[in-house]
């Protein structure tokens, strides 16, 4: 009877206490092919299962199961997991009647000796179960798969005592579509939790284009990272393109035209993700998708409602189809296929209803500083005038600056007749689209509305020429035409009148302010994207000036963020850090636009970090630089400061790699030579750094060649490369005057680094006197901006200088003392050297030991203490104290209190 049992499917139990089990619910189901492999996620459920708890998370099509079945099948022989796939209905008793039949399987499977339970546990026979399997040899893994069905307490309690006692025995994988009634948070805490949810499941480009290969669709790069731009990665997203695709004429365009509203799409969206859905969130999510993205106070007005926060965060809770930004108040945006779905659905609704919707964005986006987002609705509700007069009013604040601003959809053009009435609502028109990243159809409606714009009066034919040049500007600058873009905004200056009463935002004066902040801002970006840093710093603080004038945040934004990181490169490191948390404050810099120009800001912050050797605070603000990566010179200088960083660490190689990385990419830009010698300076400094002076010194002598002398940065490292080659008179007569007027215009960390190097080639001289009066100008020029790390970070040469100066006497002791003390420890960070690797006992190589009360004063040797203060805490006299101390010196073969240290280190002393 078993065996005709088993060839139907069906699983006979020894006196099983219900139905018979299901062998397909106890073993993964067949995998639609063709199936792509994905090594990360495998590795991860490896990894995970070495702890108690493993849960995979998502909705439906995120490929939960898939991974799971993949995964069971990839682990072989000994160690096999049990599988049980939870369906509806499923009462506790049920459950546990197919856990202990998988584990029986497992058991069997194994040849393992310790029994499970013939008959399903009952809830107060757990510990049997819970015995049994903490006899096991081996872990045993539990797969359970839409795990969340099971909605019993006393079931979930039951499998969560399981875990707790069955002494590590059980580790149990779970896939689930919701959050599961286990209490998660205990192993969370204990770091025994392992979590994989839509940010994991989601493919990445190079899994995109696997899973398009093995569909056989052919299709170029562009098209990958767009696929999976427009699904978010989500698998069944991805297979329903790639199947829609295959053995098309043209898949690459089948793929690029692939939206939520296509009929396979939408109907999976409706019947896999939303029929679990409360009817209020899916009305909100409809409703609040006729903008890119939405707080729960936008939410409320395009909703009329007053509870769209929660509901907000509940769908958001899972990050799969509505994704939570970290701003606060938190925006929220719409998966982009689902967002398809739901303007499908809005598209249906009465012309009254829509233009209502967009009449109350309207409302709300202008109120709140957002003119792109207001006019982009008024012109989708067809309200004309009142596009034209956002145009006309906030014009400065619609030229587009960040690549990420939202685009939403695009509103049909203005009919021609309204277009011949009011040419300036063509340039309206003109400015969404190329606020929108559409700079073609942006330069048709410009176009038009030159057209229309002939019979203009001589007051408006002004007005009408400022505007359409300022759209000019823009669309220059999305060309990337920099000669065009300096014409442009040449022509946009020429337009100022500079009459009016000064208390009038629209006056002739205010005015004169929006095209000085616009036309700056063009010309400082131009400049930066060129690597030109002094040319952009002078137009980025004239058009930070007008756009506080003229009251323009959107403008004043992006000029704060360049002006901040500009200065924190210079080593104006108050005034970068203050601007730019002045910038990080400002009302545009929430929610997901604006996010290049913040990156900007939280890379200058970075900057300072480095600069005060803050390592954590500068590896957090370039965690959330990513979009100035796509500009060449922004990203070198973040480079520069992960370079730094990864040599601090320790991490010599990744650093080499980041500067190589960089100066390819920063490429040929003759205005960028500045940025592109850094590169190249912190490149050498690793080769020296690494033992290879040589090799710093001719990679430095090639630039100073080609630029026709040393001068700036180049020299100073180049005199750093001839000290570390051992020439100390080719350093000195290589480092140029560091503190007069040819160096006045260097970034302060140039000039810092100079003294630092002059002061230590001085000592080398044996001018102690002019070795310490350096020293303490460089003290005086860096005490009041911060800087740290070219101290703390320094070679021992330096640091012994440090020391001595505590001696000598300074105006900056309490910074000083600090800086020695830091130094110390990174000191003490570094890998051992030679003597320390050397096993031998402490004090080996000592003529003559030390005695326990020198002993004593060595460990207070290590500290910033003067003698004076070492007495007092060990209640000596001073005399004696210093008798002590020439006895340590004699016996450790050394003159200065920093030698000793380091010899005793050396000796394991201390």
């Amino acid at each position: 009877m078993p065996d005709k049992l088993s060839r139907v499917g069906v699983v006979a139990e020894p006196a099983p206490a219900g139905p018979p089990l299901l062998a397909s619910r106890l073993a993964p189901a067949a995998l639609p092919e063709p199936v792509v492999l994905r090594p990360r996620l495998l590795a991860r459920l490896d990894e995970g299962t070495a702890g108690p708890v493993t849960v995979v998370s998502a909705p439906a099509g995120w490929g939960k199961t898939t991974l799971l079945a993949s995964w069971v099948r990839a682990v072989t022989g000994d160690g096999a997991p049990a599988w049980v796939s939870v369906e509806r209905g499923d009462t506790g008793e049920r459950l546990w009647a197919y856990v202990a039949a998988a584990l029986r399987a497992a058991a069997r499977g194994e040849g393992d000796v310790a029994p499970v339970p013939d008959r399903p546990p009952r809830p107060d026979q757990l510990e049997l179960l819970a015995a049994a399997l903490a006899a096991r040899e081996r872990p045993v893994l539990l797969v359970l798969d839409d795990l969340d069905r099971i909605t019993e307490p006393a079931a979930l309690a039951g499998l969560e005592f399981l875990l707790r006692h069955a002494e590590q025995r059980l580790r149990l994988v779970a896939g689930a579509r919701t959050d599961l009634a286990l209490p998660l948070h205990r192993w969370r805490l204990a770091g025994e939790l392992t979590e994989l949810g839509p940010a994991e499941l989601a493919f990445t480009d190079d899994e995109v284009a696997d899973l398009l290969t093995a569909h056989a669709v052919p299709v170029p790069a562009t098209a990958v990272r767009r696929l999976r731009e427009r699904t978010g990665g989500w698998a069944a997203g991805l297979r329903l393109a790639a199947l829609a695709a295959r053995g098309r004429p043209d898949p690459g365009r089948r793929v690029e035209q692939f939206a939520g509203d296509q009929p396979e799409v939408a109907g999976y969206l409706r019947e896999e993700v939303l029929a679990g859905w409360d009817a209020d969130a899916r009305e909100l999510l409809a409703r609040t998708t006729v903008a890119d993205a939405v707080c729960a106070d936008l939410a409320d007005a395009l909703a009329g409602r007053g509870d769209s926060g929660p509901l907000l965060a509940g769908l958001a809770r899972d990050g799969a189809f509505l994704h939570r930004d970290d701003s606060s108040p938190p925006w929220y945006r719409c998966h982009p296929l689902l967002a398809d779905l739901f303007r499908a659905e809005l598209s249906r609704l009465p012309a009254g209803e829509l233009r209502a919707l967009h009449l109350r964005a309207v409302g709300w986006y202008a109120g709140n500083g957002r003119p792109a987002e207001a006019l982009r609705h008024a012109l989708s509700a067809g309200r004309w005038d009142t596009a034209t007069e956002l145009f006309i009013d906030r014009w400065p604040d619609l030229a587009p600056y960040d690549r990420d601003a939202p685009a939403g959809p695009a509103p049909a053009a203005p009919p021609a007749e309204a277009v011949r009435r009011d040419p300036e609502l063509a340039l309206a028109a003109a400015a969404e689209r190329a606020y929108a990243g559409d700079p073609a159809t942006a330069a048709d409606r410009l176009r038009a509305a030159v057209a229309a714009a002939g019979s203009l009066a001589a007051p408006r034919r002004d007005r009408f020429r400022r505007l359409a040049t300022a759209l000019e500007l823009t669309l220059a600058r999305a060309a990337g035409d920099h000669a065009q873009v300096r014409a442009a905004a040449g022509r946009l200056l020429a337009t100022r009148t500079r009459s009016g009463p000064d208390d009038d935002p629209r006056s002739a004066r205010g005015e004169d302010a929006d095209v000085r902040a616009v036309a700056g801002t063009a010309l400082g970006l131009a400049g930066l994207d060129e690597g030109d840093l002094r040319v952009a710093a002078t137009a980025f603080a004239d058009a930070l000036a007008a756009a506080r004038t003229a009251g323009r945040q959107r403008t004043e934004l992006v000029a704060a963020s360049r002006v901040a990181l500009l200065a924190a490169i210079r080593g104006e490191l108050r005034a970068a850090e203050r601007t730019a948390r002045e910038a990080l404050a400002l009302s545009p810099c929430r929610g997901w636009a604006c996010r290049t120009d913040c990156a900007h800001a939280h890379l200058a912050l970075a900057v300072v970090a480095l600069h005060r050797d803050q390592p954590a605070e500068a590896a957090a603000r370039l965690a959330v630089t990513g979009p100035v990566e796509e500009e060449p010179v922004a990203a070198a200088l973040a480079a520069l400061c992960r370079a730094r960083l990864c040599r601090d660490a320790g991490d010599p190689a990744a650093a080499h790699r980041l500067l190589l990385a960089a100066r390819e990419r920063l490429g040929a830009r003759p205005a960028a030579r500045e940025v592109a010698n850094w590169l190249l300076v912190a490149q050498a400094e690793l080769d020296g750094a690494r033992g290879d002076p040589d090799g710093a010194r001719a990679l430095l002598a090639d630039r100073v060649r080609d630029a026709g002398g040393p001068a700036g940065a180049l020299a100073v490292a180049l005199a750093r490369a001839e000290l570390r080659a051992g020439d100390p008179g080719a350093a000195g007569h290589t480092l140029p005057d560091w503190d007069g007027p040819e160096s006045a215009d260097w970034p302060l960390p140039v000039r810092l680094d100079a003294g630092l190097l002059a002061a230590v080639l001085a000592r080398r001289g044996g001018d102690e006197r002019r070795a310490g009066r350096i020293l303490e100008r460089v003290l005086e020029l860096a005490e009041p901006e911060g800087f740290r790390r070219l101290f703390t970070r320094a070679d021992e040469e330096v640091r012994d200088l440090l020391a001595g100066h505590l001696d000598s006497g300074t105006a900056h002791w309490s910074t000083v003392s600090e800086l020695v003390r830091t130094a110390d420890e990174h000191s003490a960070d570094e890998p051992a050297g030679p003597r320390e690797r050397s096993g031998g006992a402490a004090g080996d190589g000592l003529d003559e030991p030390l005695t326990e009360r020198e002993l004593t004063i060595l460990r207070y040797l290590q500290s910033i203490l003067s003698n004076v203060e070492i007495a007092g805490e060990l209640s000596l006299s001073v005399n004696t104290v210093k008798t002590h101390v020439r006895n340590i010196y004699r016996k450790l073969d050394a003159t200065r209190r920093r030698e000793a240290v380091r010899r005793a280190r050396e000796l394991r002393l201390i």
